[in-house]
């Protein structure tokens, strides 16, 4: 999916949810234990009611590989249900990979060749030759780390060099030298606020992969109002807030309403960024 599908679909579905799969098996209601494959199951009651208030999914690897084998194949049926049933939907492999170059190769071919994910996200503690190796997948999507949710982002994120610049700003300046808008991202925690404003400074026409509303408790208003540019260029994720909404077996019908509730405040904001119209 390139950036002008990207787009068109969020003006589509006046909508730029992202809903996070962190599919905990310890979270998930009780009475899918009895499924073969609770993980997928859960997952795929979620996808089927949140699908109409979305543009995209972020699987988090960490809750799939830490079920070891039927972790992983949980998560590539995942994948393939969303690529046969929900085509417009771009998949987001939030990985975190980033090594020396011929390892990250073998990431890059592990979730492009194989998995045929649209995006991973990489993080750039390694410089270039950790990246490029993502880069050579013309249709697919180096989601980059620049400034984080988390509280230890203020421990690296925000340390000037001796002119001041600091490092969130020096990868967001130096990997603009690797790819363009057409096929990096970034990833901004949705807990920085006005910082959008400064990362906006430094690319303005990227889109953001924006973690941190709902659970984390990071605004979506000031998201919008910070970041948003002409093409939206948000992607905002929900991960708890939608999938974990109810713990019963009515948990799909549940987690619809919150995206609903998040899709329909969206709309707000891209009408009166007149993206969209009435």
């Amino acid at each position: 999916m390139n950036k002008q599908q990207l787009f068109e679909n969020i003006q589509k579905k006046k909508s730029f949810l992202c809903v996070g799969l962190d599919t905990d098996i310890k979270k998930i209601p009780q009475h899918l234990l009895t499924e073969e494959d609770p993980i997928f199951a859960f997952n795929k009651a979620i996808i089927d009611s949140t699908a109409p208030y979305c543009v995209a999914y972020k699987p988090n690897l960490a809750f799939y590989e830490s079920l070891g084998v039927p972790g992983l194949m949980a998560f590539e049926k995942t994948v393939a249900y969303l690529k046969a049933n929900y085509p417009d939907q771009f998949i987001i492999a939030d990985a975190k990979r980033g090594d020396i170059g011929n390892t990250s190769e073998m990431y890059a071919r592990s979730f492009f060749d194989y998995m045929k994910v649209d995006a991973v996200t990489v993080a750039p503690y390694m410089g270039e030759d950790s990246v490029k190796p993502f880069l050579i997948y013309p249709e697919s999507w180096v989601i980059l780390l620049a400034l984080t949710s988390n509280k230890g982002s203020q421990d690296f994120q925000f340390t000037e060099d001796v002119n001041g610049v600091r490092l969130f700003e020096k990868v967001l300046k130096k990997s603009q030298e690797w790819a363009s808008d057409e096929q990096m991202m970034y990833v901004v925690g949705a807990t920085q606020g006005k910082m959008f404003l400064e990362i906006r400074k430094h690319a303005p026409n990227h889109f953001l992969l924006v973690p941190g509303v709902g659970a984390q408790g990071g605004s979506l208003k000031e998201v919008a109002q910070y970041g948003m540019n002409d093409q939206c260029g948000l992607l905002v994720n929900s991960s708890r807030a939608i999938i974990y909404a109810d713990n019963t077996p009515a948990f799909a019908e549940v987690a619809a309403v919150a995206a609903r509730e998040v899709q329909e405040e969206m709309a707000i904001y891209l009408l009166e960024k007149g993206i969209i119209k009435a």
